[in-house]
Formats: C-alpha cells, structure tokens, sequence
C-alpha cells in the first residue's frame, strides 16, 4: 500500500500536477482557434431566400395581428345583433315546419302586398291550391287591408280564388267584412280589388252597425275615397239619432233605374 504521506500527489503543499495545466502559451491559442472553428462550422449559414421569407412573413404579421384583433372586436361588438337575428330565424323557421309545399299546395299560405296607395294588404289560407300560372285556390281564405285614413278592413270567407296578375281576390260561401267602425256585413260572396281597395257584391247583403241595419242586393265600397253604395231594392232601419246620428248619405236614399239605394258610409 502507498503511504500518501511520501506521494507527492497528496502533498498539498505543492502546486497541481495535472498535464494540462502546463500547457504553454501557444498551445491554449492553439486550442481556442480549434474551438472556435469548429463552433463555426457546425451554424449553419442563413441563405439569402430564408431572409426574404423571414421578412414577408413579418411584414404580413404587421397586417394580418392588427386585422384579426379589429374583427374580434367587430365580432364582439355584433353579437348581440347577431343573437337577435339567430333567435328571430328560429321563429321563422317554427313557421315554415307548419308548411307544407306538394304538387302545387300550400298549407299555412301567406301573401303580402302594396296597394296603389302604398297601403299594405295581406291574405291567408289555411290551404293553397296552384290552379295555373295565376290563379290559386284558397280554402278559408281571410284579407286585410287598410284605407288612406288608416281604416281597417277584414274580409273571411270559406273559400276564394286570388289572381295574382291582377290581384283580385274572389270570395264565396259564408263571406263575412267586418270594418273597425263597426260595421259588420254578411253575404254568399264579395269580390276585392286589392290594388285600387274595391270591394263590391252582385249578391244580397246583411249589414249592420251604429247606423242600424240594412239590407240590399249588392253593393260597391270604395275604402280609399270613403265611399259606399247599395243595390236595392233594400231594406233600412236606423237607429234612434240621439243614440248614433245617421250620415246624410244613408238618410236620403237615391233612385236609379227605378230601383231604390242606399249609401252608406
């Protein structure tokens, strides 16, 4: 066994013996030079296309960052415009389950216009029937309209036919016209033109309201112009005037062709 008191390795007294702490001056420049080619020549060298691209790449960044956080924030600001505009399709699309389109019918059918006032009208089927290329079947068939002064009119039948060239709507069987004055008329069958807002009959008429009660053979309505007339011979009761005065037009009945009308408002 070596007695570490005579080695001099274990001698601390003495400086390190280790080889490659006696390297000269030359040799440590020697060594870094190695060192720092090698450490050269393991980068790799950047072409001139890879810059190219690296720059494209950031000026697009400049755009594309900017122009992405602007529609987030648009997107943000929207929704809830978009959120009402989702929930109000679904309304319209709970509608639109209800329909039901085979070889020319429609169940649940709507049809909306303007009239040569700018007046909208509006008539719904429970059934619709394409007959040709104009006409259509309409079965419980119902039509609003509206005069210049707002007046409303609502018209009912059992069944009817709409020609759409001309939109004319023909109702027959149990037709009912109710108007937001009051006066409610019955008869077998009304025909509306919805473009000029005529309504006329060729048919008996059951009219009453707080005028009192009339009945006729016909009659033309002229919703727009306020204008009323009733084919005789006719029948009418007035109310007492203290209770609801008549016009003058229904006090004065007219003749014409020896036949007895009246108008009514």
């Amino acid at each position: 066994m070596t007695d570490q008191r005579k080695d001099p390795r274990f001698d601390k007294s003495l400086p390190p013996q280790r080889a490659d702490f006696n390297r000269t001056q030359e040799e440590i420049i020697r060594q870094r030079l190695l060192l720092e080619q090698n450490s050269l020549s393991s980068r790799q060298k950047i072409k001139n296309k890879d810059l190219e691209r690296r720059r494209i790449l950031l000026r697009l960044a400049k755009w594309i960052l900017p122009a992405a956080a602007l529609i987030l924030l648009g997107l943000i600001a929207a929704w809830p415009e978009v959120d009402r505009i989702i929930h109000s399709n679904k309304a319209a699309i709970a509608q639109l389950e209800h329909l039901k389109v085979e070889s020319g019918t429609m169940l649940s059918a709507t049809y909306r216009g303007l009239d040569a006032h700018s007046k909208p009208f509006m008539i719904t089927a429970d059934k619709a029937v394409q007959n040709s290329e104009d006409e259509i079947f309409l079965t419980n068939p119902a039509a609003d309209t509206f005069s210049s002064d707002n007046t409303w009119l609502f018209l009912r039948a059992d069944n009817g036919v709409y020609i759409q060239q001309t939109q004319y709507l023909d109702l027959y069987k149990d037709v009912m016209l109710y108007r937001n004055d009051g006066v409610i008329m019955r008869g077998p069958s009304a025909d509306i033109a919805l473009k000029s807002n005529i309504v006329t009959s060729e048919n008996w008429v059951h009219a009453e309201g707080p005028f009192g009660i009339l009945d006729a053979q016909g009659y033309f309505m002229a919703q727009h112009e306020g204008f009323s007339q009733f084919k005789g011979p006719s029948r009418l009761i007035l109310n007492d005037e203290h209770i609801a005065p008549p016009p003058p037009s229904i006090a004065h009945p007219i003749e014409d062709e020896g036949l007895p009308h009246a108008a009514a408002p």
